[in-house]
């Protein structure tokens, strides 16, 4: 795959809680350059990156980030900020300890209730793959796809660990093409990035796809 052909797949992400407005517009501007699928930020930048970017890059947020545990109100009250602001993709974090504990109806209905909310734009389930069993893996699959999502995802990026290949491949076995996959959290290479998309994964969430293209370019490799 070519280095744009990979890019186009990226999520350009920023959400450490010291990133300052000249990091995100930095953000913004590498992104644009490169011709990435979004940037990905907290929810306080929205309305500034929207602004900034005037329609350049799609801007996503994330919601209940990164825990997950706020009630279903409060990360629709997340969401209807963002629109108001200008929003277009939307992270949600799923509520691990219901599912843990076996509620896996809240589970669904809160994801189904949040795509409610997003209407035609894009929802993305973030279940923290590190956190589950194999068997809850496999049940989330499920569970996104009924609820309407256009998305699973691996990983917040900030629990134990990230995205795995076989997660990615999980992921394609069990949804079955009923949605699509994104994959996130250690992604390091040219060839992570490679072998998450051919394994099926459609978005890839990277703070530092580019960096790593950079790298590559002063190697030779691109």
């Amino acid at each position: 795959m070519t280095k744009q052909e990979i890019l186009a797949h990226v999520d350009h992400t920023l959400l450490k809680a010291d990133a300052d407005w000249e990091s995100i517009r930095r953000l913004c501007d590498e992104a644009a350059e490169n011709h990435t699928a979004s940037i990905c930020i907290n929810p306080g930048w929205v309305r500034q990156a929207v602004q900034y970017l005037d329609g350049r890059v799609p801007v996503c947020t994330v919601i209940g980030f990164p825990l997950g545990a706020t009630s279903t109100q409060a990360k629709l009250a997340e969401i209807r900020q963002a629109l108001e602001d200008g929003c277009e993709e939307f992270d949600m974090v799923i509520n691990i300890g219901r599912l843990k504990s076996g509620d896996v109806e809240y589970v669904r209905e809160e994801i189904r209730a949040l795509k409610q909310a997003v209407g035609d734009h894009v929802l993305k389930v973030i279940i923290e793959t590190c956190l589950l069993t194999q068997q809850e893996k496999e049940t989330m699959c499920d569970v996104v796809c009924e609820a309407g999502a256009d998305y699973i995802k691996t990983s917040t990026g900030f629990s134990t660990a990230g995205a795995t290949f076989e997660d990615i491949e999980l992921f394609a076995r069990c949804c079955r093409g009923r949605c699509r996959i994104k994959a996130a959290g250690g992604i390091r290479s040219v060839a992570d990035m490679e072998r998450f998309l051919e394994l099926g994964a459609d978005r890839l969430g990277t703070s530092s796809a580019i960096r790593i293209f950079a790298n590559e370019d002063t190697h030779g490799a691109y």
